[in-house]
């Protein structure tokens, strides 16, 4: 510190008296130690503006642009006053209408054609021979971001009896990845689909069809465009896996075993399996489904309608808008609601994410099934 200051004073003197600024006083010269004294003033204040003064002004910056990126309070947002750093006023962007009945948006997820035969139990030893000779693991899916389109219907019992948890993880991750990647290139496509009608003067009665199907389908009672832009949209890569691992034990639960229920959603009229410590006078059930693949996509549905999350999607929606992706770290703090310990539940997901490095997944891409699939992405 000591030598940056004089290396200063001296460099200030040289500039100073470079451009014929001499000090004086009665026609002579102010003492030498006068002359330092105000080196040192000057050089002083520069420092202090430098080293006090800057952190304040882009902690200040920092935080106007954390402020205009998440605005948790005002639910009428403008997108394009935030995009431009202008000051946000009331708009409707951001707030949705009323719900319908809850329990109808799941009717064509149960409506799965699937016979029991049609479906197979492969044992671990099968899955982890099947994944080697397709060349599929998580160390290259990490590098490369690709992901195959293998489609398992079912867990492996033999899950829950793997000793090595590194090995039970990746497992269970290498299950799950492409059913939530589908899912997701799914709700990707219908959402390049939606803003394509919507750019349109006039529409064909096909696509009014499609978009009264996506109204239901979503929840959206009042045929609101803006809620539907809202509700149809990906949940992240990392935040499904870290939820699938969490509500399951990595795949090792009863409701995961006998019901394909990765997420634990609760059901108080449809099929499920009661819970077997649960209260005599409670009367949910965790929902059972037929494949792993109709409880992801009751998932996705769930996050994306029930008015319990109303704050995760306005929070997604603004994230989409300003930033282009998706931040499942910050996600998760608004789903405090999906379970009764709620902030030590964000907590453990949070954990679970960083620990297992799943964020490395949320830029994966699934390869198409079809060349008719290819061709539309």
């Amino acid at each position: 510190m000591q030598k940056l200051a004089k290396l200063s004073i001296i460099r200030l003197k040289k500039i100073l008296r470079g451009k014929g600024y001499k000090i004086y006083k009665n026609q002579k010269t102010i003492p030498k130690i006068f002359e330092n004294f105000f080196y040192i003033t000057i050089v002083g204040i520069v420092l202090i503006g430098f080293f006090y003064v800057t952190p304040f002004v882009l902690d200040y910056s920092k935080k106007k642009f954390t402020d205009n990126l998440i605005v948790l309070n005002n639910s009428n947002i403008n997108f394009n006053r935030v995009l431009e750093g202008k000051e946000i006023q009331n708009n409707k962007n951001l707030k949705e209408d009323d719900e319908v009945d809850f329990k109808d948006l799941f009717t064509d997820i149960f409506e799965f054609d699937i016979k029991e035969n049609d479906t197979v139990r492969l044992s671990a030893s099968t899955l982890n021979q099947l994944f080697k000779d397709e060349n599929y693991n998580l160390k290259d899916i990490r590098k490369n971001k690709i992901v195959k389109p293998i489609a398992i219907d079912l867990l492996p019992s033999e899950i829950k009896s793997i000793e090595n948890t590194k090995k039970k993880k990746e497992l269970f991750i290498q299950i799950v990845l492409p059913l939530i990647l589908e899912e997701n290139k799914k709700i990707k496509l219908e959402r390049k689909t939606l803003f394509s009608i919507l750019n349109k003067n006039s529409n064909s009665e096909a696509e009014k069809n499609w978009l009264k199907s996506k109204f239901k389908q979503y929840g959206v009672v009042n045929r609101d465009l803006s809620t539907l832009k809202i509700r149809m949209d990906e949940i992240p890569v990392s935040l499904a896996i870290a939820q699938a691992a969490k509500e399951t034990g990595w795949g090792t639960s009863r409701f995961a075993q006998e019901g394909n229920a990765l997420f634990g959603q609760w059901t108080y009229t449809g099929e499920g399996i009661k819970p077997a410590k649960s209260d005599i006078n409670e009367n949910h059930k965790v929902m059972k489904f037929k494949i792993l693949k109709a409880s992801v996509r009751a998932y996705q549905r769930n996050l994306n309608t029930h008015k319990s999350y109303r704050e995760f999607r306005k929070v997604r929606a603004i994230q989409r808008d300003v930033l282009g992706d998706l931040n499942s770290l910050e996600l998760v703090n608004y789903l405090d609601k999906y379970a009764e310990t709620g902030n030590e539940y964000i907590k453990i997901l949070k954990k679970i994410i960083e620990q297992n490095k799943l964020t490395d997944f949320d830029d994966a891409k699934i390869l198409p099934n079809s060349k008719k699939e290819k061709s539309l992405i």
